[in-house]
């Protein structure tokens, strides 16, 4: 069904062909879990340099970040609203983007070998759904133009979740 892609050409050109695969895997499917696990599988398989990609699915009730499907090592399994990276970009729905989370004051270090990370908020509506989260090895990995990117992607998936 899903064969890995080359992706040459542009970032942009690369994006295109990653958003186009996130659709053929989404269609069709409405599981929420199975939608989520493909779509962190697809970011691992695309993104060089990162140790971690996943999310964190929003519990009102509870006010906190739960985990959800993610590729790489185990994580933290709760995060309140407003702490660490995911908390923050939760609690602002808005992208957090961070070029060396030892500098982040609150950081949750679930990965010790994470330097940089990038959290794009899940929103539907303007409501809060979830977080995408992102660890890099590697200090200033994640770009102004990656962000939109990504922040495209979870545009998509969140039509389908």
């Amino acid at each position: 069904m899903f064969e890995p892609v080359s992706y040459n050409g542009t970032w942009n050109e690369a994006y295109e062909t990653l958003n186009k695969q996130l659709i053929s895997l989404l269609e069709g499917e409405t599981d929420q879990t199975a939608n989520l696990a493909n779509a962190s599988a697809l970011l691992f398989q695309f993104l060089e340099n990162v140790n971690w990609v996943g999310f964190y699915l929003y519990q009102p009730q509870e006010n906190e970040l739960v985990l959800a499907p993610f590729q790489g090592l185990p994580a933290c399994i709760r995060i309140p609203l407003g702490k660490g990276v995911c908390g923050t970009s939760a609690r602002e729905k808005k992208t957090v983007r961070v070029e060396d989370v030892t500098q982040f004051p609150g950081h949750i270090a679930c990965d010790a070998a994470s330097r940089s990370e990038i959290v794009v908020p899940l929103l539907k509506e303007n409501k809060l759904i979830g977080v995408l989260d992102i660890d890099s090895p590697v200090t200033e990995r994640f770009t102004a133009g990656e962000q939109e990117h990504l922040e495209k992607f979870t545009r998509i998936l969140v039509e389908y979740i």
